[in-house]
């Protein structure tokens, strides 16, 4: 096996050091001892993220970003399951069609999106709503659940479910014991990647969000616009190591190649 030179491993340490250089700035900067954004700095202190507690807004922002995360992710997963499986399976006139219709939102700025769904609240006075709010998540989030669980059912056959229904089995059962099963990684990723979508939306969700449904980014983004303190930043800490221990905690319980590409995992 050719082992890699060492102007490639530096090249590779340089590459990776550039791509995390800005989360390593922000870390560093949350543990600023001074009331504003410096680096470097005299001394480390914990201040700011005491003070995380102490922003009202930011942990009520970040339980309903949460929440919405969690509803928006998990409709989006369940609408994309039969989607996938249709599109995939069933050779119809307008395939093509309703693949580009479910995907449009990837196409289409989120700043038209806010536009449109900003317009569309006024007109029929459903804004503010935190069922409302969850619902453009969904269709902000569909296309990627829709794209992982597609690459997880393409290329599946039928031939052990219709052993299932051949002997006896219902097609609930079916599709519960069998078909479930086979998409799983597809399934998990899709829904790890609509839930991270939906959490870190911001474009969009400023213009429909009202201050009864202010959502994590968009609290962050308004304590930047008014305030030079780094509470921001340690709020930024806490997500990204939040983020790191999720990672490492899935990849320990059921193995991240086995969730993300759907390899077998050898623990």
């Amino acid at each position: 096996m050719r082992k890699n030179s060492w102007l490639a491993l530096t090249y590779h340490a340089l590459f990776t050091l550039f791509i995390l250089a800005p989360l390593l700035i922000v870390i560093a900067v949350s543990f600023t001892d001074k009331g504003y954004i410096s680096l470097p700095t005299d001394g480390l202190s914990l201040r700011w993220f005491y003070a995380i507690f102490e922003a009202r807004e930011i942990v009520s922002a970040f339980w309903l970003s949460l929440g919405i995360g969690l509803v928006s992710a998990t409709i989006a997963i369940v609408l994309a399951i039969p989607a996938a499986l249709a599109l995939v399976r069933y050779n119809f006139t307008g395939r093509g069609v309703v693949t580009a219709f479910f995907m449009s939102p990837l196409m289409i700025p989120q700043v038209v999106l806010g536009v449109a769904f900003l317009r569309f609240f006024n007109v029929v006075g459903i804004s503010g709503s935190f069922i409302w709010l969850a619902f453009t998540h969904v269709i902000v989030v569909m296309p990627y659940a829709l794209r992982l669980v597609l690459s997880a059912a393409t290329g599946m056959g039928n031939d052990a479910e219709n052993a299932a229904m051949s002997l006896g089995a219902s097609r609930w059962t079916t599709f519960r014991r069998i078909t479930i099963p086979l998409i799983l990684p597809g399934v998990v990723g899709g829904w790890m990647l609509a839930f991270i979508q939906s959490f870190d939306e911001l474009t969009m969700t400023i213009f429909v969000a009202t201050p009864g449904t202010t959502t994590l980014p968009v609290a962050m983004y308004n304590q930047i616009t008014h305030t030079i303190d780094p509470l921001v930043t340690s709020v930024s800490t806490v997500l990204i190591v939040g983020t790191l221990i999720l990672m490492v905690l899935l990849d320990r319980i059921v193995g991240l190649d086995h969730v993300l590409i759907g390899k077998n995992s050898s623990r």
